[in-house]
């Protein structure tokens, strides 16, 4: 008998079948299989489908049959993603700021594809953070593939830079067109950031990805390998509080005790420390002195100190005065 059309198609009809509709407490009987192939124009036997099983098994996917008085069928034992995985995922997604509350949607609908339709329920869940903020700037996705690609093709781009005006819409800012080298993206504080080299002022410096607007790829290479060759971006990302640049200096401080955790999430493990008497603890550091720094030390409240320089103790306590001076 000649095989009908859809005959070179009906492993991955099954496949398909197998991972969107079966799992250990829903197997797929032969008949349905056989029922859902006719449905596709794939005309198939019992004994086919047996042979196609033990393809699939000999291919490498998990394929269990069960046997029971019902009927049994098939299904398949383990997938690419197990769910606590996926659940995983989900709740990455919903939880993240910078990826919009549409593109969210749109991913957790992919993810649920690959749980099949019997957990796929288990993954709508919902994730509450408090003061949650959901970027609405769609480009992003689109800004971090270009500049994955121009890292890649050590190439530059160009973007314009946005801001928020007060009728809450992001606009281009003044003079905010930029052309710059791409090194590195930067997740931080619930942000990505681009740390580029800014070849008209000579420095690196670093944007908000969601503040920018669609970034283009350049056919120019990029600049600033001497700058970034000095910088590692793991402790940049550490000394730069916020990521508010400012004055780099080597600065000492000291906390009680029981503050380790959280200076060492500030500053890492490989942090300098060093116990003292009553037990408290110095720690030296390179930081990016600004007032998100001076912010990071009042939000800790008195037991946080600058040991020195003396330069950057004074300008903290400016700073602190300047504040309690507001009218």
């Amino acid at each position: 008998m000649a095989k009908s059309p859809g005959q070179k198609l009906k492993l991955l009809y099954i496949l398909q079948m197998l991972e969107e509709n079966t799992d250990e407490n829903y197997p797929m009987s032969t008949a349905e299989i056989i029922k859902r192939l006719e449905a596709n124009g794939i005309h198939s036997e019992r004994k086919s489908i047996y042979d196609d099983m033990e393809k699939l098994v000999e291919f490498g996917y998990d394929v269990i049959q069960v046997q029971s008085r019902l009927g049994g069928g098939y299904y398949l034992a383990s997938r690419e993603f197990e769910l606590p995985e996926l659940k995983l995922l989900v709740d990455a997604v919903q939880s993240s700021r910078f990826i919009t509350s549409k593109k969210s949607r749109e991913l957790i609908k992919k993810l649920e594809k690959k749980a099949g339709k019997h957990d796929a329920g288990k993954l709508q869940r919902q994730v509450y953070v408090a003061g949650r903020i959901k970027t609405e700037n769609e480009s992003i996705y689109y800004n971090i593939d270009t500049i994955h690609r121009a890292i890649q093709e050590n190439k530059q781009i160009s973007f314009n830079y946005l801001d928020w005006n007060l009728q809450k819409k992001l606009e281009p800012r003044k003079n905010g067109e930029k052309q710059v080298s791409p090194w590195a993206l930067i997740w931080r504080e619930e942000n990505y950031y681009l740390a580029a080299y800014d070849m008209a002022d000579g420095i690196i410096k670093h944007y908000r990805v969601d503040k920018m607007g669609q970034a283009v790829l350049l056919d120019k290479p990029r600049e600033g390998v001497e700058q970034f060759a000095h910088v590692d971006l793991a402790s940049y990302t550490n000394q730069t509080f916020g990521m508010f640049g400012g004055k780099e200096e080597i600065v000492t401080l000291q906390f009680p005790g029981y503050l380790i955790g959280v200076v060492l999430d500030r500053f890492g493990k490989e942090a300098e420390v060093r116990p003292i008497d009553g037990g408290s603890f110095r720690i030296r550091a390179k930081v990016a002195v600004s007032g998100q720094f001076f912010g990071w030390l009042a939000g800790i409240g008195k037991d946080a100190k600058i040991v020195a320089p003396d330069s950057v103790k004074n300008s903290y306590y400016e700073w602190l005065q300047e504040i309690l001076g507001q009218e």
